[in-house]
């Protein structure tokens, strides 16, 4: 596939370093010749200097012969308009980063598709989402659902004292009849697993998990943990990502949002419903102890400032609050997670570039997402007639040994794999695996 990058920041960067290793021919356009010289120095692609709004610019990265043209420099005007002429000067499909939610409204007049930008990704948006997801899934320290929650990966931090510390998957599934979970991943001292029947269990793991809904409870008893129902939530941070998060959950739990710039205060407390707004600053820890922090299940930090975010966060859980959760601009920040003790970090470019990749994976790839700080990419395959992963029971496949088939959706059930599993043309499969296994694991569904 020949793809055509505009504008080379955290977002463009990600997607050009995560594609270059792939069968994709990448060409990058920044108006930074810094840049791109670092990306020379990283990834194979081929860059062009110059502005992705010049249709000379794009014509000398042969727009013409693109599958994909994704513009996602940090000026929105510039993404859009580019987009638009990458399609009227023939590039098949078009993705424009956006930072304006006007432009996703399902009431506009007319359609951006009409006018040549196939998809728009907000990172804000996607951001806020993923933080409502986590407090809703209150133990979690990952969610993600399948098929409207007919499975469910899940992401969990083991304490010292969970039931199955120093135990093996083998001895977990002897005493288990049914199978309603699979364990599909570990990852300890910054490095993720692919877990054998023998491989154990030991304190500050972090267990990823495929369940059906059945299963669910199973799993959180299992990690000694308790998935308890928040009611007080408090947001640092009158940003786009704090007003939306505050939006999604003021109808559902006691919301309290602290922000220090007084015009962004009035704002929004005239555009949120129910949720209380404090002028203040997050970081005075007598504000936050004055407005009862103690008493909040749960603590959100998405201020403009990183360390803020962080280390508010570390106070909230020092106070006792049960889940804490910051937005970072570093991906490198994130794996930090488990060793200085936060519930989850967020990076909202990450999370936009794991989104557009799903529109880059092959045809067969229903669905494609990379867990933040984890190593590994979790895949929603649709099974062709005659695929080479129909032909034997999983056991029998030589199945790459860097992926693991997790789950299976059939019609209106869902399946969780078993080495006598058969994989059926039509199913949806689930698939964990580690950028090793990536390229083995698509030719099974070829």
């Amino acid at each position: 596939m020949r793809i055509i990058i505009a504008g080379m920041g955290d977002v463009g960067y990600h997607l050009a370093k995560q594609l270059s290793n792939e069968e994709h021919d990448i060409i990058a356009i920044d108006k930074d010749q810094q840049r791109l010289s670092y990306l020379d120095s990283l990834a194979d692609v081929l860059t062009i200097n110059g502005s992705s709004t010049s249709i000379s610019v794009l014509k000398q990265a042969q727009v013409e012969k693109a599958d994909l043209y994704v513009a996602v420099t940090s000026f929105e005007e510039a993404n859009v308009t580019s987009s638009i002429l990458a399609k009227k000067l023939g590039a098949k499909r078009t993705i424009a980063r956006i930072g304006n939610s006007e432009y996703l409204d399902d009431e506009l007049e007319f359609s951006f598709k009409e006018i040549g930008v196939d998809f728009m990704i907000y990172p804000e948006e996607l951001a806020a989402r993923e933080m409502v997801n986590l407090i809703l899934r209150t133990a979690a320290t990952d969610v993600m659902d399948f098929e409207g929650g007919k499975l469910s990966v899940i992401g969990l931090r083991l304490d010292k004292d969970a039931p199955v510390i120093r135990k093996t998957i083998v001895d977990i599934a002897k005493e288990f009849e049914t199978f309603d979970f699979r364990i599909v991943a570990l990852q300890r001292n910054f490095r993720t697993i692919i877990p054998k029947g023998n491989d154990r269990f030991l304190p500050n793991d972090q267990v990823f998990v495929i369940s059906k809904p059945e299963g669910n409870n199973v799993v959180m008893k299992l990690a000694g943990k308790e998935d308890i129902k928040f009611d007080n939530i408090m947001i640092l941070g009158g940003s786009k990502i704090g007003h939306r998060v505050a939006q999604l959950l003021e109808d559902k739990m006691t919301v309290k949002l602290i922000e220090s710039d007084e015009d962004k205060s009035l704002k929004l407390a005239d555009t949120l419903k129910s949720t209380l707004v404090i002028k203040g600053d997050g970081r005075d820890i007598d504000l936050l102890a004055q407005e009862g922090i103690i008493d909040v299940d749960a603590f959100v930090a998405v201020t403009e400032d990183a360390e803020t975010n962080i280390i508010t966060c570390l106070m909230a859980k020092h106070l006792g609050v049960k889940k804490a959760i910051g937005l970072v601009d570093k991906v490198d920040y994130i794996p930090l997670t488990q060793t200085i003790g936060l519930d989850s970090l967020i990076n909202k470019k990450l999370i936009a570039a794991n989104n557009i990749s799903r529109f880059i994976r092959k045809s067969e790839v229903l669905a494609l997402s990379t867990l933040e700080g984890i190593d590994a990419d979790i895949m929603e395959y649709f099974v062709q007639p005659n695929s080479p992963i129909t032909k034997k029971p999983i056991k029998d496949l030589n199945f790459p040994k860097e992926a693991i088939i997790g789950g299976i959706i059939r019609g209106e059930e869902s399946i969780i794999a078993v080495g006598e599993t058969q994989i059926q043309k039509g199913d949806k499969v689930v698939v964990f695996s580690l950028p090793g296994g990536v390229k083995q694991t698509e030719k099974f569904f070829k």
